[in-house]
């Protein structure tokens, strides 16, 4: 199986992105799965691994990833000047150089130089602050790559929830609840589980809106108007949906175990008990993207930047799916040129190996 060329964009330069990232790379099992390309700069690279004490890590400066070094990590250098980096501050500097990074990284993803995008995190303001005009990742993805709509999927193993609404202030999330919205999301979420998770049939949860979903109209009227009878056109045309489900029994009782993806109607109802059952392990995927675009489910974590002590797991979580997806989407599209050929088995024994010479080098914590 060809090796993907895996684009990393490095997020804040004062959070914990370069050290999950660093000690996610450490292990040279990782280049044996991937070829990991960060988009920074050698010089700050050089400043997060002296901070992580990683004497032995070792990358390559390239150009451009249309010519990278298999078998090592490569760094694009995406600017020459000196940067001041101030560890645990958010600060404009930090999302200037961020917004650097990710703009070269989805760049070379745009012309196929790359096969997928694993971006660290960032800190909206300081982005904003710095001129970014967008919420976050997914909807500055969503625009550079010619989507009209995606989907926020939160991934871990068999658990995939994704919402309706992304980055929205509750008092505006009911009027952004909307037939059209609803459906939109509901078609990505069944696609991607096909064509991105190798799942033929996927059984999808639909969870209301209101608390109880509605409670028969009595808690607010979206589940009768809206929700349930997208439920029933949708099972007519073939899916496999059921719900409106109320959420806090819905993922309480544990019936969440037997779908293969959830829709929840806004941010925090789905990523609280997301997070709740994942945190440390969960992924960020955006579905439905000409592009694969994965990120790990925590943020910027400035109390800690410094001190060594963040956990690479949703890092190394979120660099499998890339590598997981990039594979599904690649045999999907083959299976589909000429339908003969067979779907191959999820690229798994990556990971299994990775934390296996973990264990037997114990590597900085």
């Amino acid at each position: 199986m060809e090796k993907k060329k895996i684009g990393i964009s490095i997020g804040d330069i004062n959070g914990v992105g370069l050290e999950v990232i660093l000690k996610t790379l450490a292990n040279k099992a990782i280049t044996d799965m991937c070829t990991p390309i960060i988009y920074g700069s050698s010089k700050v690279v050089s400043y997060h691994k002296n901070i992580v004490g990683l004497d032995g890590f070792h990358f390559q400066s390239i150009n451009s990833a249309q010519k990278p070094y298999h078998g090592k990590v490569n760094v694009v250098n995406c600017w020459t000047e000196n940067v001041n980096i101030s560890i645990g501050t958010p600060s404009e500097a930090g999302g200037e150089y961020a917004i650097k990074s990710l703009a070269a990284a989805t760049q070379e993803l745009k012309e196929g130089h790359i096969d997928a995008l694993v971006t660290a995190p960032i800190h909206k303001k300081g982005m904003q602050d710095a001129g970014f005009k967008f919420p976050g990742h997914t909807e500055y993805l969503t625009q550079e790559l010619g989507g009209k709509e995606s989907l926020m999927l939160m991934v871990n193993d068999s658990l995939r929830v994704g919402v309706v609404t992304n980055h929205l202030p509750i008092k505006d999330v009911a009027a952004a609840v909307t037939r059209g919205k609803i459906i939109g999301k509901l078609k990505i979420l069944n696609q991607t589980l096909k064509q991105d998770f190798g799942i033929e049939r996927p059984k999808i949860a639909m969870l209301g809106l209101n608390p109880h979903a509605g409670d028969d109209g009595m808690l607010g009227e979206e589940e009768e108007k809206i929700i349930r009878p997208i439920v029933i056109e949708s099972k007519k045309k073939g899916y496999i949906v059921n719900g409106p489900f109320p959420a806090d029994g819905f993922f309480g009782s544990g019936q969440y175990r037997k779908f293969d993806g959830i829709l929840a109607m806004y941010h925090d109802q789905g990523l609280v008990p997301f997070k709740t059952l994942s945190f440390g392990a969960g992924v960020n995927f955006t579905a439905g993207l000409s592009a694969v675009r994965t990120s790990p489910d925590h943020g910027t974590a400035f109390d800690i930047a410094g001190s060594n002590m963040a956990n690479p797991d949703s890092f190394r979580r979120a660099l499998f799916l890339a590598i997981d997806v990039a594979t599904h989407r690649k045999e999907y599209e083959k299976m589909h040129e000429n339908p003969v050929v067979s779907q191959s088995k999820k690229y798994t024994q990556g990971e299994d190996e990775v934390l296996k010479e973990e264990k037997e080098e114990k590597p900085t914590p």
